[in-house]
Formats: C-alpha cells, sequence, structure tokens
C-alpha cells in the first residue's frame, strides 16, 4: 500500500484553460490517443460546453471520471443527464448516471493506470486496493454512460 498523502487541489487558471482548448482541438481532429471531447448543456447558460475528457471502458461498458472533482462538467451533466462524445468525425449522444461509491472504485482504479498524470489529485495510490479508491469516489464523480445512438 501506498504512503498517504494529501491530493492536489485542481485550481483551473489562465495556462490550463488554454491547455484545454489545445487538447480539445487536437481531440476533435481524432489526434490524441484516448482523448475525446465531451459536450453538455451549461445548467445555467442552456449552451453547449466542450471540454476534453479520457472516456474508460471497464467490465464492458464507458465511464467518465472526474479526476479534479466537482469541476463544472460535473455539475452541468448532473443537471443535463446527457452528453455528447465526439472524435474526429464520430460523434456519440449517450445518457449519464452517476456511479456509486462501490462501481466508482474499480473504475478510478482503472482511470489513474490509464492516465497516471491525475495521481497527484488522488489520496490513494495506483497500487492500493480498490477498496481505496472506493473511499475517495466522494471527490472523484464517476459516470456511467449508455449510448443513444450509434453514429
Amino acid at each position: 500500500m501506498s504512503e498517504q498523502h494529501a491530493p492536489k487541489k485542481y485550481q483551473p487558471n489562465r495556462a490550463m484553460k488554454a491547455a484545454h482548448a489545445v487538447m480539445r482541438a487536437l481531440a476533435r481532429a481524432g489526434l490524441v490517443p484516448r482523448t475525446v471531447v465531451l459536450t453538455v448543456r451549461g445548467r445555467k447558460s442552456g449552451e453547449p460546453r466542450s471540454i476534453p475528457v479520457t472516456p474508460i471502458e471497464h467490465s464492458g461498458a464507458v465511464w467518465l471520471v472526474s479526476p479534479y472533482g466537482t469541476v463544472a462538467w460535473v455539475h452541468n451533466l448532473r443537471a443535463a443527464g446527457d452528453l455528447t462524445l465526439s472524435r474526429g468525425r464520430t460523434t456519440r449522444r449517450f445518457t449519464a448516471r452517476e456511479a456509486t461509491p462501490a462501481e466508482a472504485g474499480p473504475v478510478l482504479k482503472r482511470y489513474v493506470a490509464v492516465a497516471p498524470i491525475v495521481l497527484p489529485y488522488f489520496t490513494a495510490g495506483a497500487d492500493d486496493p480498490t477498496e481505496t479508491f472506493s473511499a475517495e469516489a466522494d471527490r472523484h464523480p464517476v459516470f456511467a454512460l449508455t449510448a443513444i445512438d450509434a453514429r
């Protein structure tokens, strides 16, 4: 088991926003492996909001993880309930259901294996058991996705 540490707090700044804009453009073009563009309706504005994300396939399902906590897209998705994921010329619509901590644990463990850059935002270490990830599921929302169409 890894040594416990205080997780890093996500604080978006101009550099992060610029990096998201670049990643969004690259993901839309299909140039970044495993990265897609999440688009969800804004809960206040009603306008589409887009951000690059890395969906995870686990146990035959597709999952979205918010490694940085309850950020704007999480609030928007909770309010809207549906979203699109785009990569290159492919866009798919999904509904989302928030995972329970027991469901989220294995997904979070898989997520940090696929995207280890987010480990500083977790208390759990990459080699920790699933239960350790389940214990911090309240700080990293996870959503199970169900396809609406298959374009």
